[in-house]
């Protein structure tokens, strides 16, 4: 297998970080590590030739020139030109393929760059040569415009299809893979939920037609994977695995420990299934009624949107599936890949529009009434948490290749407790109690090193904060309990 040799350039003093974070987020990648070797100079063995033959030697053989450009233009050599600039120039005379991203916005912050740089920025925006050309704010918005322009590159060679892999020929699947049961229950749900056009008696092969899961006849991975008997058998990253932890870290044994293979449409109702079981229904006596209420602890909405976004936006082309863990205080949904280029954490929390990263695949679980289409499945998440008052659910990017999304199972979060003025002892007894239940002043004083006055003083400034109720009066039989939580009760 042919491995691309990418050269990353740019001042190494000011940009240190951005240029370790593009090799690392590159290697790290487990579809770019097959294609890619990236030469970062520092990381070079030292050798007796000059410095700048080793460098622009690297060029040469590269295949990919990434460049780096910050405020500074660097120390200037011979030909009054800074390293960056000689990299950038022999790249351009070989006519390798060039990437450029900038950090910082345009405008009146290019005018505080060094000239030099200003001189390079100019010249690196001519449409006619070609150039990629992005500008990026940090590193999580670095590595997630060095993986659109990658994955343009490997399209462009061949390598990886030029459609997304949802809308690929599923090698060796035949109609009889398709079941037909599934495919009338979609047509009922969507009649129903989206006004889908095609009757109840339209043929399996109509509708696969109609939603663009056939190609040349041939069935598409997003055909497979929601219509499929046994997606499983042609895709073993189609899974998702669930986990009940036991307290607020990873640690085994666990309670429980599921993995779901079926259609998209099982997966995702399966794994609800297994959170809802798990999580806590509060109880709540209405008003002017005898009646009881009982919602679960985190909106419904918020954690289907959860696992359907993750199975709906995750990379199938990396063998890692979905993950759900129900850890004692928050809900984590894991799945690989990114956010698209044209999106960034923060515009989840606000009216964005929706770049699905498996079309189809979004396309038919919006007619089954699965996803909002519009990008507002994130908005709604946070306006039903609020609404309840719920913790707002939280996203989070790891390296660019793994996306989380976060369900706080309760408002006695770490963040929420240190916001309220919580030492260290107090924060640490809130996590003791969620795990096991309660705690008693003894407790306290034994898990602390601490005497029973100072025990005591802790324990009821928690009490007068509204996070603690105590139960008894005095003496050994007194405990300390979540406000809220049920008399008795140990652990969720």
């Amino acid at each position: 297998m042919k491995k691309y040799k990418i050269f990353i350039s740019g001042v190494q003093k000011e940009l240190k970080e951005e240029r370790r974070a593009a090799k690392e987020f590159i290697l790290n990648d487990a579809l770019f590590s097959d294609y890619f070797d990236v030469f970062l100079f520092e990381d070079a063995p030292a050798k007796s030739r000059p410095v700048e033959s080793i460098y622009l030697g690297e060029v040469k053989k590269s295949d990919i020139y990434i460049g780096i450009i910050g405020q500074q233009y660097g120390v200037v050599g011979k030909n009054m030109m800074s390293p960056t600039e000689k990299e950038f120039r022999e790249a351009k005379k070989l006519h390798k393929t060039i990437l450029v991203y900038i950090k910082g916005e345009n405008g009146k912050n290019d005018k505080k760059r060094d000239d030099g740089v200003q001189r390079l920025i100019k010249e690196m925006g001519h449409p006619q040569d070609g150039y990629a050309r992005k500008r990026f704010k940090d590193i999580s918005e670095l590595t997630r415009l060095v993986y659109a322009s990658l994955i343009e590159f490997l399209k462009e060679e061949g390598i990886v299809g030029r459609g997304a892999f949802d809308e690929r020929i599923c090698a060796d699947a035949r109609i009889a893979d398709i079941d037909e049961e599934k495919v009338s229950w979609f047509l009922r749900v969507a009649r129903e939920e989206r006004k889908f056009t095609l009757s109840p008696e339209a043929s399996v092969n109509d509708v696969l037609v109609h939603l663009n899961l056939l190609r040349d006849g041939k069935l598409t991975n997003a055909a497979v994977l929601l219509f499929g008997k046994n997606p499983h058998r042609f895709f073993l990253q189609a899974e998702v695995k669930c986990v009940q932890l036991p307290g607020t870290e990873v640690c085994k044994p666990f309670p429980s420990y599921k993995v779901y293979s079926g259609n998209l449409f099982e997966q995702v109702d399966k794994a609800v299934g297994f959170v809802l079981d798990i999580i806590k229904q509060a109880v709540i006596q209405q008003k002017h009624t005898p009646q009881f209420k009982r919602p679960f602890e985190i909106p419904v909405f918020a954690i289907q949107e959860a696992i359907v976004n993750a199975v709906a936006h995750r990379n199938y082309n990396v063998t890692s599936g979905v993950q759900v863990m129900v850890f004692t205080d928050r809900i984590e949904v894991w799945n690989s890949g990114s956010l698209p280029p044209e999106l960034n954490i923060e515009d989840l929390r606000k009216p964005h529009t929706s770049f699905p990263a498996n079309p189809l695949l979004a396309n038919v679980l919006y007619f089954a009434n699965y996803i909002q289409r519009t990008g507002s499945g994130t908005l709604e998440m946070i306006k039903q948490c609020r609404a309840q008052g719920a913790p707002e659910p939280e996203f989070v990017l790891i390296r660019n290749v793994e996306f989380r999304m976060i369900l706080p199972r309760d408002v006695f979060t770490e963040e929420a407790l240190n916001k309220i003025g919580l030492n260290e002892r107090q924060i640490e007894a809130v996590k003791f109690i969620k795990v096991g239940g309660r705690i008693t002043n003894k407790e306290y004083q034994k898990t602390f090193g601490l005497k029973k006055r100072q025990s005591t003083d802790d324990l009821k400034e928690l009490e007068t904060k509204g996070i603690l109720s105590r139960v008894g009066t005095t003496g050994r039989g007194t405990y300390y309990i979540l406000k809220g939580a049920p008399k008795g009760r140990k652990g969720h």
